[in-house]
């Protein structure tokens, strides 16, 4: 995702998770690196992410700064799903 992730854009997200989920993987990291504000509705569809992956799937999100990883944390979205502020710390904790 890039830019702003709103009631708008936040279908597109929620689309892109559902596809990656299909998939059946082992975790799906959700790369918010280029996200410049980070609305409640991104957020909700984080939460439903999480709960549409059970635990079968590890959810990520790389978000570092105060449009992103901030919201995360304060409304505790945190800690529901892995928090990293890199995509190679993502990476790198997806592999051990």
């Amino acid at each position: 995702m890039a830019g702003v992730v709103d009631m708008l854009t936040s279908p597109q997200l929620e689309t892109a998770i559902d596809e990656a989920l299909e998939q059946k993987p082992g975790a799906v990291v959700i790369d918010f690196t280029e996200v410049e504000f980070l609305a409640s509705a991104g957020m909700g569809v984080l939460v439903a992410a999480h709960d549409k992956a059970g635990s079968e799937v590890a959810i990520s999100v790389v978000a570092d700064g105060p449009a992103t990883s901030r919201p995360l944390k304060l409304v505790g979205i945190a800690d529901i799903v892995a928090l990293y502020a890199s995509l190679d710390e993502a990476l790198a904790a997806r592999e051990t």
